[in-house]
């Protein structure tokens, strides 16, 4: 079994190889050097699609990083205390494990104030939490954190990067259509010669 699987792979390894363009064979005829080209073209595109996507995906995580340092520049973290008791966490509920809370807090002029934030299900009241606020003193979303800036950028270079893959492929498979066909017509006219040479008893 062993011994027929490795068969099986070099076969495929071989086969992959001619249409690459390796080995001489006097059945390559011209379609098939035009599709080995466009394989090789299509596999080195694909390659150099990776560093791209790199580039695009670093560049994203800078950029959210950046809008995320110029937010957290117009805000302010400060303690808040939890006013009401949140429900328990429920299982077997996915992603049920935040919930809305008033709280108070002090802003930055000194001023106590009230205000809804996020917190863990299950949270008592009393809890301190930390919250961000605006130069006005309402409570805002959470600035970015450099770990979800990465995460987006690594999400869109990964992408762009499966997306160009795809296109490339179909672009190679729509390419071969006319290769194909032009295969089938040399096939059927030397099938012709050979069938008439036969008819007629030569070789």
């Amino acid at each position: 079994m062993s011994g027929g699987k490795q068969r099986t792979g070099e076969l495929w390894v071989l086969m992959q190889a001619r249409r690459l363009g390796f080995g001489r064979t006097t059945l390559r005829r011209r379609p098939d050097r035009i599709e080995a080209l466009l394989l090789w073209c299509v596999l080195i595109a694909a390659l150099l699609m990776i560093p791209v996507g790199a580039a695009i995906g670093t560049s994203m995580r800078n950029s959210l990083d950046a809008s995320a340092t110029q937010e957290r520049a117009k805000l302010y973290e400060v303690r808040a205390r939890t006013l009401e008791d949140t429900e328990p966490v429920a299982s077997g509920i996915p992603g049920g494990v935040l919930s809305l809370v008033p709280v108070s807090y002090v802003d930055s002029h000194g001023t106590e104030r009230e205000g809804l934030t996020t917190v863990v299900m299950g949270t008592k009241a009393g809890t301190d939490v930390m919250v961000w606020i605006d130069t006005s003193g309402m409570i805002v979303t959470t600035p970015r954190s450099p770990a979800d800036s990465a995460a987006l950028g690594g999400t869109v270079g990964t992408f762009f990067v499966l997306g160009a893959w795809l296109l490339l492929w179909g672009g190679f498979r729509l390419a071969r259509i006319p290769l194909d066909r032009r295969r089938l017509r040399d096939w059927d006219t030397e099938w012709r010669t050979i069938s008439a040479r036969w008819a007629r008893g030569q070789k």
